[in-house]
């Protein structure tokens, strides 16, 4: 199997304030737009076997603004369901629950619609993504911060928890590899910056 590279999606006015953005489906800013051009040079020129985005809105406005063309949607790809913490700062969850951490403590239930996820359930829709790689190409996923922290985690072998590890900026590109056979992070938050 070629490379991962994960891409997440620029900046959008939740992700700017903190707010917890799972479902609800921003646009990106304009410095996140300029985030996602930036990482165009970086894609550009690569053996792209195939290209993945979340169906919302920010990563496919990122997806194409890097150049990819008709990436193939995977819903598997959508960010974390916070459930009763949709559009909540984690400052203002831990005014009623202090120390609270999404790794270790989860979300409050939401409404049927939008219940909330484990990271056991995010865990098992990255574990379906991986699974279905199959290319000697790299492969392109553009979606969100969560989740691809807990991919990360999952090809790495490590319980979907251990994405807590793995802090992941807007508008950045990351590259999941091998060394001597074994899964290894090659490349972490890079930018057209860096």
């Amino acid at each position: 199997m070629g490379d991962l590279l994960l891409v997440r999606h620029g900046e959008t006015e939740w992700s700017l304030s903190g707010r917890h953005t799972g479902w609800t489906d921003l646009p990106l800013t304009e410095n996140g737009r300029k985030e996602a051009e930036q990482l165009a040079p970086l894609i550009r020129g690569l053996r792209v076997g195939a290209a993945f985005v979340s169906p919302l809105r920010r990563a496919r406005e990122t997806a194409e603004l890097i150049g990819l063309h008709r990436p193939r949607v995977e819903d598997d790809l959508r960010e974390w369901d916070y459930g009763g913490y949709e559009g909540v700062t984690t400052a203002e969850i831990q005014r009623t629950r202090p120390g609270w951490f999404l790794f270790d403590d989860g979300v409050a239930p939401g409404p049927p619609e939008h219940p909330g996820e484990t990271p056991e359930q995010v865990g098992a829709r990255a574990d379906r993504i991986l699974a279905e790689i199959d290319t000697d190409a790299d492969v392109v996923l553009v979606a969100h911060g969560h989740v691809l922290r807990v991919l990360t985690a999952r090809y790495l072998g490590l319980a979907p928890s251990a994405g807590a590890h793995f802090q992941l900026a807007t508008g950045t590109l990351s590259r999941l590899g091998t060394e001597h056979g074994r899964p290894v992070i090659a490349a972490w938050n890079v930018g057209a910056g860096a």
